[in-house]
């Protein structure tokens, strides 16, 4: 949405989590509670807190796998305040005043404890879950009991959700996972299992708490076990039309983060006057989600008027990149339900190309590329959220594939960030990162690849996370020119780019069609959207083009269908192209298409 701009308890929370990791000793940040490399401590300190609270152990394991999938995060916050392997919120603010932000302090009043301990130690945090899951027990059933059945109402509670479509959501989700069993390995290196059991809940034993399901709005365009609701955006946000009749189809869904709070993004968009909207809004805590756009309509939010009328917009929760904050699994979970269920209902294709960030789309011309947003990051997780789509990235070609799609470990690839705050610039804490970066040479000491919209005087890209012309992106497909020991050579923005890729650990090869310059061509130009400023006359970027000899994945064929003031067919096509770390555009006329050169 807004990188650099959120309101002030958003900013205090997000910075806070920075400074108490930059001050805090690694083997405290990172801690299991034990002495030593013990990569099975986590599941240790799950077995006894089981036994300590009384907690079926599957019951604690999958709560803690759905919030959070078993991941310390370094005891820095979520994007809505939550710490730890289980989530325990402690959200500051006066509009926060509900238990259900601070069960935190709870949790460590239960156990004697200091809140501190809790959020640093994941031994002492899932203590804190499971005291307060006992305590939840025995406000629904009355007791603690060994079946795993009788603990739907607690896992209810637990979710934090007063709509009752959310919160049995995620207890259905917590026991889902319990009937099909998890493991994983954590970025701390914690081997996590939980074995598959067959339990039928008792959903019963949530009728205590009263939640009340959302009376669902004829407006919302939404799976009906999602407990979506509308909030109305303001006129001046969004445009009326059709979609997707009237030659405006529906080809992208953008994800963005809202750099504030979800109640101030909602209100904000709202607003009479407000430039701009979403077409929904996704709360980071539970994944509550909010319609303001009707998907016929054309919702002003990528800064990309030709994505706005082809996109739905969708808006998460969450801060792009002060201290280390996460985005939550329920947010994650609950937005692909909703853009799998999009995408089926638009015939948007589900892969990268199509399922973008914003920072993946084109200024429209010149003066806007340099200006263009990076949200949701480099800290949002592309290969978990496709997954959850349906469509993990994967290798689709033989080995010998000219062709690669970006593919880093999430988990432990957490390269050097730094960023420009009120306060200066700095290193902001090591996490887990979607991107690699680009080089001009296979070395380290290279310099990195410079973007000609963000360096116009030719110095070397930065670390700094707004710079994206030298970072590509999980999912992201680019030719191979060469390889030379752990280093892969790609065609990247009209220039030759090196990422380090030992093993062919950070791309997989992937199948695809090419574009290169029309035979005799010098080049071709590249356009930041697919249609004509007005009939015959089209404006290409001035800094970006493919020069001969050069090639680019084909993800998409286009007719123009805009002119101002009317939507029809023009005369001419454009491939839509993988070309830096935005998508692009190129004219059918202007290119020759190749299976490989």
């Amino acid at each position: 949405m807004f990188p650099g701009k959120r309101s002030f308890g958003w900013l205090v929370l997000a910075l806070a989590g920075a400074l108490s990791l930059a001050l805090m000793p690694l083997g405290v940040a990172g801690a299991i509670g034990t002495s030593g490399p013990n990569p099975h401590a986590l599941q240790q300190a799950f077995s006894r807190a089981s036994e300590e609270f009384g907690v079926p152990r599957s019951v604690l394991l999958s709560v803690s796998y759905n919030e959070t999938r078993w991941e310390q995060h370094h005891g820095q916050p979520s994007t809505s305040g939550a710490y730890g392997v289980m989530a325990l919120t402690d959200v500051p603010g006066a509009a926060y005043r509900a238990p259900a932000f601070h069960t935190l302090n709870t949790a460590a009043k239960l156990l004697g404890s200091s809140p501190d301990v809790l959020r640093h130690s994941a031994a002492q945090n899932v203590r804190g879950g499971a005291a307060l899951l006992a305590e939840y027990a025995r406000e629904t059933v009355g007791g603690t009991p060994s079946d795993p059945a009788q603990w739907y109402g607690a896992v209810v509670k637990y979710s934090g959700s007063q709509n009752a479509d959310v919160a049995y959501d995620f207890a259905d989700q917590v026991y889902k996972t319990i009937r099909s069993g998890a493991a994983r390995t954590t970025m701390d290196g914690q081997s996590v299992t939980l074995a598959a059991q067959p339990v039928s809940p008792n959903t019963a034993t949530a009728d205590p708490l009263g939640l009340q399901k959302t009376k669902s709005s004829n407006k919302v365009d939404c799976p009906s076990n999602l407990g979506c609701q509308w909030v109305a955006a303001a006129s001046s946000g969004y445009g009326t039309a059709n979609r997707p009749k009237d030659g405006l189809t529906i080809d992208y869904i953008v994800i963005h983060d809202t750099e504030e709070s979800y109640t101030d993004t909602i209100n904000q968009f709202a607003t009479k006057g407000s430039c701009c909207s979403a077409n929904y809004v996704i709360r980071s805590s539970d994944g509550q989600i909010t319609q303001m756009v009707d998907n016929r309509n054309i919702s002003y939010h990528a800064g990309n008027y030709y994505i706005n009328l082809h996109s739905i917009g969708i808006e998460h929760e969450g801060v792009a990149i002060e201290g280390a904050s996460w985005y939550t699994e329920p947010m994650y979970r609950m937005s692909a339900r909703l853009v799998a269920y999009l995408a089926h209902e638009y015939n948007v294709p589900l892969n990268r190309d199509h399922i973008i960030g914003h920072d993946n789309v084109p200024g429209p011309t010149d003066a806007y590329q340099a200006g263009m947003h990076w949200d949701p990051g480099p800290y949002w997780d592309w290969a978990h959220y496709m997954a959850l789509l349906g469509a993990p990235i994967s290798a689709t070609g033989s080995s010998s594939s000219r062709i690669v799609t970006i593919n880093p470990d999430f988990q432990t690839n957490q390269p050097e960030v730094s960023y420009c705050f009120d306060d200066g610039c700095r290193d902001v804490p090591p996490q887990p990162s979607n991107f690699v970066y680009l080089y001009t040479a296979p070395s380290f000491d290279a310099p990195l690849l410079s973007d000609p919209y963000l360096h116009t005087d030719g110095s070397p890209g930065t670390t700094r996370a707004y710079d994206w012309g030298d970072k590509a992106v999980t999912g992201q497909s680019f030719y191979v020119v060469g390889r030379q020991g752990d280093w892969t050579e790609i065609n990247y923005a009209g220039q030759n780019a090196w990422f380090y890729n030992p093993g062919a650990s950070n791309a997989v090869p992937t199948s695809g069609t090419l574009v290169t310059p029309k035979a005799g061509a010098a080049s071709a130009p590249v356009f930041g959207r697919a249609y004509p400023e007005s009939s015959g006359a089209v404006v290409p970027f001035s800094k970006y083009s493919i020069p001969a000899g050069q090639y680019y994945p084909i993800t998409g064929l286009y007719y123009a269908n805009y002119f101002p003031g009317k939507y029809v067919q023009g005369p001419d096509q454009y491939y839509q192209i993988s070309f830096n770390h935005r998508i692009m555009y190129v004219r059918t006329t202007d290119v020759d298409v190749v299976s490989s050169p």
